[in-house]
């Protein structure tokens, strides 16, 4: 095990599979929306990680209301599914920083993001971009991107946490840095570390930013 030493003006985090464990969640939520409409289920399991719900539907059942369904979609979220996992130490990660220099850069929608970090008992935080205040969700540049502008940053000055990579390449793409949160292989070469969860990082608060010590 190596140590990494990286600094940064804030952290973007994702929020499912980095965050919390809800990828059972996310994919018994699509399956009970598949079988209303009566569509095979693996082509959107294959697709639904880490990117809006309107891209799947606009990709995978553009006949069906675009609005409605993400409507529906919500609901699905908010009551088929129960408390969410946290990955190890990420309470205490968050609890460490100050609201300034975190944000939560997520495909879901604002309101299944809130539902799902109260449930998981964790903060919420004073910047969460969600699948509405985007036009282009991930993996298009726009979410990080909007992300760093409204914390008043550069892209280059922060460091994103994500596990999807549809997220991963809209970090990169942005031009932020990039730490993987679990997998076994790197999902690409520009990414800077891979941890398995927040046990693997430590962060010291600076009068500029943050610096992270992470075993990798």
């Amino acid at each position: 095990m190596s140590v990494l030493t990286l600094r940064a003006r804030a952290l973007l985090l994702d929020m499912d599979g980095t965050l919390v464990h809800s990828t059972g969640e996310v994919e018994t939520v699509w399956r009970l929306w598949c079988r209303r409409h009566r569509l095979d289920p693996e082509p959107v399991l294959a697709m639904c990680h880490g990117v809006r719900s309107r891209e799947v539907i606009r990709t995978l059942a553009p006949q069906l209301d675009l609005a409605q369904e993400v409507a529906l979609l919500d609901d699905l979220e908010i009551h088929h599914t129960g408390q969410a996992e946290v990955l190890a130490s990420a309470r205490t990660l968050l609890a460490s920083l100050p609201v300034e220099r975190w944000a939560l850069v997520t495909s879901a929608s604002q309101r299944v993001a809130r539902h799902r970090l109260r449930s998981a008992g964790l903060p919420l935080p004073s910047l969460l971009v969600g699948a509405e205040d985007v036009e282009h969700g991930k993996p298009d540049p726009e979410p990080y991107l909007l992300a760093a502008e409204r914390l008043g940053l550069a892209a280059a000055d922060c460091l994103v946490f994500e596990d999807a990579p549809a997220g991963i390449s809209s970090a990169l793409r942005a031009g932020c840095r990039v730490v993987q949160v679990g997998g076994r292989q790197r999902l690409s070469p520009g990414i800077s570390a891979l941890i398995q969860d927040w046990r693997q990082v430590s962060v010291v608060v600076e009068a500029e930013g943050l610096q992270l010590t992470l075993l990798t």
